[in-house]
């Protein structure tokens, strides 16, 4: 591995230019062109990543702009040693203080949006590859990073994949946390539906949230009332603890609140915006669904005041996370993100919604089961392996709420890029990456690689 890692050293300043250079196209989806599924930017970070895996000698495929792939070494693709990130990234959202895509390098980190979720560690994964490429290390198996562009939004890219060409059985994707992630929990959209009230408070309009899978770290929302309206609304604020603005409009008034923006899996990690508005609108006085709503959602994280939470010893606890809302018209719409553990049935629990929810009614947006991979497989010992012998970590393995490109193989796991104590910045205002996490993410993958996919001394010795 000597010369592996004198590789990387000197490729280091370049891997952060790369990043810098991935992170500066806004590659949020947008409408489907000819060619372009996920739109027009999309696809040309999908042409740049994979130019770049030309430009190492690589050989690329682009498969109708949803989803690329770079093979190193030899050997059949239901054996390679596969490699799973994506170039897509989730809206900006508010609260930047930096150029979502200016790639800026300061004090040591990378800013962007995308810059850790997940393009950095999609970079850092190419020059591995690079290094164990040019350091002319013998394998044993094929090793194919697949670069996909849908993740953010279901992963439609990886269902295509699959339908034209070949998914390897096994390997990893950079898109969580170290040491390894072998289990990651189920996921539900819940969609709530319901006719507001006539009496109490009169919300005119409210739209908020662009992704189910991104806590909202503002909302705003137009509702009746006059100056009375406007104070007490800033007086209940502040009792309740919640930065609100209240300002006139149109005989109306605008309501504002801020939180803080983040990753839905972690949703107590975040302040949500439309929760504080619904707890708002209970101070101010609403009724019927939109009291229901603040009741039994409102600030908690865990599905608690719904019926629904409920933990396990594999993989933790359930997280509930409503993150779009949409009123119009006298109805309401929102859609609630849930993250629930592997012993837990979603059936039960719109049995159990129906069962609590008055006002509201709950019904099934969008289910993916739970994924599981044993601990004793060659694939998580071998890079518990290779996260050890860099950091000297724990060699162990966790269960996460979010759902990754791992789920896509039959023996996938999450493997990095974030290590343990770093701050999650995936989904945030100015998400970043550090240069020395950057580094390090690629010495892990490099090391996991061989491991993984390099020629035993046996067989190298005849």
């Amino acid at each position: 591995m000597d010369r592996v890692e004198e590789l990387l050293l000197g490729y280091r300043e370049e891997m952060m230019e790369t990043v810098q250079k991935w992170v500066a196209v806004p590659s949020v989806k947008g409408e489907p062109e000819n060619g372009a599924p996920f739109g027009a930017q999309v696809r040309r970070a999908l042409d740049l990543a994979m130019a770049d895996c030309k430009k190492f000698g690589f050989d690329t495929q682009i498969f109708d702009g949803y989803v690329g792939h770079a093979d190193l070494g030899e050997g059949t693709t239901r054996d390679a040693l596969a490699i799973l990130a994506h170039l897509d990234v989730v809206p900006v959202g508010d609260g930047w203080s930096r150029d979502p895509f200016g790639g800026q390098r300061i004090d040591g980190k990378i800013y962007g949006r995308g810059s850790s979720d997940d393009k950095g560690p999609a970079v850092a994964a190419l020059y591995a590859m690079r290094a164990v490429k040019e350091a002319g290390i013998p394998l044993r198996r094929k090793v194919r990073l697949i670069l996909g562009c849908d993740e953010e939004c279901g992963s439609s890219d990886m269902a295509y994949y699959k339908k034209v060409t070949e998914m390897p059985r096994s390997g990893f994707s950079p898109d969580a946390d170290y040491p390894v992630i072998n289990i990651e929990k189920g996921g539900s959209h819940v969609r709530f539906t319901g006719e507001l009230a006539k009496e109490g408070l009169q919300v005119l309009s409210m739209q908020v949230g662009e992704r189910t899978n991104v806590v909202p770290g503002f909302a705003s929302a137009l509702v009746e009332g006059d100056a009375d309206l406007a104070r007490r609304a800033e007086e209940a604020g502040k009792k309740l603890g919640i930065p609100v603005k209240a300002t006139l409009g149109n005989g109306a008034v605008i309501l504002e609140t801020t939180g803080l923006t983040g990753h839905a899996a972690f949703p107590d990690h975040a302040k949500n915006a439309i929760g504080q508005m619904l707890l708002l609108f209970r101070e101010l006085g609403a009724q019927g669904a939109l009291l229901e709503l603040a009741e039994t959602v409102g600030m908690t994280y865990h599905g608690e005041n719904l019926g629904i939470a409920m933990r396990d010893d594999v993989s933790g606890a359930l997280t509930a996370s409503l993150d779009i809302i949409r009123i119009e018209n006298g109805r309401l719409e929102a859609i609630m993100d849930v993250r629930y553990p592997v012993l837990f049935h979603p059936g039960r629990m719109f049995e159990l919604l129906g069962q609590r929810l008055q006002y509201l009614t709950a019904s099934d947006d969008g289910t993916r089961p739970p994924h599981f991979v044993s601990d004793k497989t060659e694939l998580v010992q071998e890079l518990l392996e290779a996260y050890h012998e860099v950091t000297g970590g724990e060699k162990r393995t966790i269960a996460i709420g979010g759902g990754t490109y791992a789920q896509s193989m039959e023996e996938g796991v999450a493997f990095g890029a974030l290590f343990p104590g770093e701050v999650e910045m995936a989904h945030q205002a100015d998400e970043y990456i550090t240069e020395e996490s950057l580094f390090q993410n690629a010495r892990i993958f490099a090391r996991a690689i061989v491991r993984l996919a390099g020629k035993k001394e046996a067989d190298q010795n005849g």
